[in-house]
């Protein structure tokens, strides 16, 4: 994939993300907000203080995730984002990683 289809694809990719936590905040018992501080970042930010920061990473076109959990890169398939070390997909794994950090059940795939 040349760089404009990775800054089209991870640009929708991201927004899809913004779309579903926005949804997942109202449907869910965790406390939990987000911004984005510059083009291609989401920050969710929980009660704590912690945050998740989910970017893209045009270098290696991937979209990286750095959570209290370790950090993560995902590399599309041409079906969709897969993590590079175990495969799993992208939205279920943020879903259980922001739910993990909340501790409460946060569904993005709903919103998806």
């Amino acid at each position: 994939m040349n760089e404009s289809e990775f800054d089209a694809l991870s640009g929708a990719t991201l927004a899809r993300i913004e779309a579903a936590f926005e949804t997942a905040m109202e449907d869910s018992a965790a406390e939990l907000d987000f911004e984005t501080p510059t083009a291609g970042v989401i920050e969710l930010i929980f009660a704590d203080g912690s945050r998740i920061v989910v970017n893209r990473h045009a270098a290696a076109q991937e979209i990286w995730v750095a959570a209290a959990a370790g950090g993560f890169h995902y590399r599309w398939d041409g079906v969709a984002w897969r993590d590079t070390r175990d495969g799993s997909e992208l939205i279920s794994a943020l879903s259980r990683l922001i739910s993990a950090q909340a501790g409460a059940e946060v569904n993005l795939e709903g919103g998806v």
